[in-house]
């Protein structure tokens, strides 16, 4: 099966897709309900996903390729995108070569216009989305003293800004067709504060944060538009790897909690068992039933509540929550 591969600026091929939804565009001046639930209007928006249209970004390997490939098992045409050619090109060969309807289009994130650029080709293939996972990020560790400005930027450039552009580009659309679901990646260190991992625990509570606002709102808009966080623990990826993007000339954190937090990094890799195929089980699973958190390891819970009960007494922070 022919795999298409789109770039920014390649014209799409010609559509064979669903178009989008006709249902009217929800009120919105629609009073907010605070009942602390979705709304009776919001339930069950996604429960049938054959022939609808998946986004996911950073989804050349790891998680990414692991929710394609499931949400391709539930029938969803496949929309891939990575900063990664080859390796894009490879996994969407694979999705091919297992039957599914795959079109790849190598995406910066960090680039509103690249995103924008993904979501226009996906439009003129498909006619519409229903599904974006902004998944794409990257992990070095790094103190807050010892990680260069510019490691910073790329950070949050790809952890936050990625998902924040995911977000405004295809929800507008979701909004407007009534039907759609967002998956953003954070992390467990978007519920956590580990020590030596200051710009990553900075992108991924913003990514938690952003994803309730992004809740919230579409509550008061009365949309049918779900939204689910992930936040996995150590999952059998390559983000340990993610030096292999960083921008050309930029320089990665360095210095004695770098290191130490590098070691016990490479350590708790090792032991990681969870597979993406497991996480992307979970991310299904809260798609379907339109729940918010997907918490996939759930020996971090305790944790969790340590860090609410420190700040419900306003006491210092456990070191429990540490590496």
């Amino acid at each position: 099966m022919a795999v298409p591969v789109c770039g920014v600026g390649h014209p799409a091929v010609q559509s064979r897709g669903h178009q989008s939804n006709d249902a009217p565009p929800v009120a919105r001046t629609a009073a907010w309900s605070r009942s602390g639930g979705r709304s009776a209007s919001n339930l069950g928006a996604m429960q049938d996903l054959a022939g609808k249209v998946a986004v996911v970004t950073g989804g050349a390997s790891g998680i990414g390729l692991a929710m394609a490939r499931r949400f391709g098992q539930e029938g969803m045409r496949l929309v891939l995108a990575d900063i990664e050619r080859s390796p894009l090109e490879a996994a969407a060969a694979q999705l091919a070569d297992a039957g599914h309807e795959v079109l790849a289009v190598p995406t910066d994130v960090s680039s509103p216009d690249s995103v924008a650029a993904l979501a226009a080709v996906t439009f003129e293939q498909f006619g519409t989305a229903h599904l974006v996972c902004n998944n794409a990020g990257v992990g070095p560790p790094g103190g807050i003293l010892e990680t260069p400005l510019a490691e910073w930027r790329w950070i949050m450039d790809v952890n936050f800004w990625g998902v924040l552009h995911g977000v405004r580009t295809f929800v507008p659309r979701f909004v407007d067709q009534n039907e759609g679901h967002v998956v953003n990646t954070a992390s467990v260190a978007g519920l956590l504060t580990q020590p030596g991992m200051a710009a990553y625990n900075v992108s991924k509570h913003g990514v938690v944060v952003l994803s309730e606002s992004l809740l919230y709102e579409m509550e008061m808009l009365e949309a049918r538009v779900g939204v689910s966080v992930v936040c996995p623990a150590w999952t059998r990826t390559a983000i340990h790897e993610s030096d292999r993007n960083r921008p050309p000339g930029a320089e990665g954190a360095a210095g004695p909690v770098t290191e130490r937090v590098r070691a016990a990094a490479d350590r708790l890799y090792e032991r990681s068992h969870r597979s993406p195929g497991e996480v992307a089980e979970r991310v299904l699973e809260a798609v379907l039933e339109d729940r918010f958190y997907v918490i996939t390891h759930p020996g971090v819970m305790p944790f969790v509540e340590r860090r609410h009960e420190d700040i419900r007494l306003q006491r210092n922070p456990s070191v429990e929550q540490g590496l």
